[in-house]
């Protein structure tokens, strides 16, 4: 997503909280996010992670964004160095696509692509989040090493190491870096997995917004994460794999943040993937609506939904809300692990419109394992359902309706199985936009290409390579000109069942979920799987 673009020091006037180090005797660090400055400024994973730098007095960390063709020189927002100046690029990747744009800022620097190129004169090149943390295996060419895990615990002996390293060469640096907790070194990488790290307390590192700016997708908000990971065992879902267990922060951390955030903000934004499942949230929310804040809330359970904290949320001011209901049929929501049925889906429109809320999004999926014309015909019926149980309420909501492609992910139950055809997706996602059309339903489908696109990244392996080298622009006939190119099989990575015997490019990753426990889940969802045969 874009926004107005403008220089650096357009952007810093715009700022408050901006964390301005003077370079000597520092290590310099650039926390790049390889995509517009008006997504990456409401990513909390960046405002974490330069607040985490920051806080060391012998480190300064300044921020790079990419704007593509639209920007003029890449060069950081602090002090308008180019990264060449840097001693470490720190990479925040959340989404495979954005492995394209990993390499392009690399170009744009004139840094060598590939790790192996690079020498004692340029800067280390690593990289973390969820998608390289799931399966780093795309990236290993061009990243020197890569964090497996959770910033805040694999950042302490990094920047420790790393403030320590005048006397070594890139080589011996790279090794030692290999023998660090959570750090995938691909030119020293052993038989041995890397352990994925996680915080055991989230309370010893408060997550929220460190600097404040409109010129931003969440500009009117002061974000502060909840909580981390997600229980509910959705088994298409990265997020339980990558970032389980499920952690919250106390009641009064969340609240004493809120206090601080609302000297810059009327409104607090409470982010997490599960925020609705804090043993505290109707406290919480209660006491933000006392300290006087509005509130904003990324999406919510479908059950249970407490009069309480919804009247807390309409006043404050929350007019959009999200619920994700994933399937049309109870037998498809049973197999993914939604176990939530029409009726409960129902209800909770009607109670949410009953509160008054202008708009309800519903999030829904095609092409889920087993998913037949009848699964996605059902989404029709039960959206038509849910239109007329707000429209009882006669107090304007909307309904509406966010479909994307099911993607298989590494280190999911699902990981094996394949991603539909296009031309089975393409004619599911045009009879639901037709048929709710006419009915003031307006249905938005996520990219079929991007969603194909991103199925090959999150299976594939190094063989990749020359794809996200030479991707100059993210299109159809780019992403054709490539594949044929580089001869890359695309149906294996994205449409081909997997056996469960197979060997996986991700299996030197260990994300504390075990292969035979995903396999077992997976058998539950599809008795008739088993070991070495094709799965469903």
């Amino acid at each position: 997503m874009r926004g107005p673009l403008f220089s650096p020091r357009d952007y810093l006037a715009l700022e408050r909280g901006t964390i301005v180090k003077d370079w000597g005797g520092r290590l310099a660090v650039a926390v790049i996010y390889p995509n517009s400055y008006y997504a990456g400024m409401s990513n909390l994973g960046i405002h974490a992670l330069y607040r985490l730098l920051n806080c060391y007095s012998d480190v300064v960390a300044e921020r790079i964004f990419w704007e593509g063709d639209r920007g003029k020189k890449l060069q950081s927002l602090e002090s308008q160095r180019p990264l060449a100046d840097f001693s470490i690029l720190a990479f925040s990747i959340s989404y495979e696509l954005d492995y394209f744009n990993v390499v392009k800022v690399l170009k744009a620097a004139g840094i060598p692509i590939y790790a192996s190129e690079r020498n004692e004169s340029h800067p280390l090149v690593i990289a973390g989040g969820a998608a390289v943390t799931a399966n780093p295996r795309p990236m290993a060419p061009f990243l020197d090493c890569i964090g497996i895990g959770e910033a805040e615990v694999i950042v302490p002996p990094l920047v420790s190491l790393m403030t320590d390293c005048n006397s070594y060469g890139r080589d011996e640096l790279l090794s030692r870096l290999a023998l660090l907790p959570g750090v995938y070194v691909p030119r020293y990488h052993t038989e041995k997995p890397v352990i994925r790290q996680w915080l055991k307390d989230l309370n010893d590192f408060p997550v929220s917004s460190v600097v404040i700016t409109p010129a931003t997708e969440l500009g009117n908000l002061y974000l502060i994460e909840v909580e981390r990971g997600c229980n509910r065992g959705c088994l298409f879902c990265l997020v339980g794999a990558s970032f389980c267990p499920m952690r919250y922060r106390s009641l009064d951390t969340l609240l004493s943040q809120a206090k601080e955030g609302l000297k810059y903000r009327r409104r607090i934004g409470l982010v997490g993937p599960a925020v609705f499942d804090h043993p505290q949230l109707e406290e919480l929310v209660v006491g933000l609506r006392r300290l006087g804040a509005g509130l904003s809330i990324s999406s919510l359970r479908v059950k249970p939904l407490s009069d309480t904290l919804l009247k807390n949320l309409a006043e404050g001011g929350v007019k959009t809300v999200a619920i994700a209901p994933e399937a049309g049929t109870l037998r498809l929501r049973q197999i993914i692990g939604k176990n939530i049925s029409d009726d409960d889906i129902i209800e909770a429109v009607d109670k949410l419109a009953g509160f008054r809320i202008k708009e309800i999004k519903l999030y829904f999926m095609i092409g889920l394992p087993s998913e037949n014309d009848e699964d996605a015909e059902a989404i029709i019926n039960l959206s038509l359902k849910c239109k007329a149980a707000a429209d009882k309420r006669r107090n304007g909501c909307r309904l509406s309706l966010n479909i994307a492609p099911f993607v298989p992910k590494a280190g999911t139950p699902f990981q094996w199985l394949p991603m539909a055809s296009t031309s089975v997706l393409k004619s599911r996602l045009d009879r639901i936009k037709n048929a709710l059309a006419p009915k003031g339903i307006k249905a938005k489908g996520e990219s079929l290409l991007y969603s194909q696109i991103q199925a090959v990244l999150s299976r594939g392996d190094e063989r990749l390579e020359g794809i996200i080298s030479g991707m100059e622009e993210l299109s159809s006939s780019e992403w054709k000109r490539l594949v044929k190119k580089n001869e890359t099989e695309v149906d294996y990575y994205a449409h081909q069942k997997w056996l469960l015997g197979e060997s996986l490019p991700w299996e030197e990753i260990d994300l504390g979920v075990s292969t035979g426990y995903l396999k077992e889940e997976l058998k539950k969802a599809f008795p008739e799987v088993c070991a070495n045969r094709d799965i469903i």
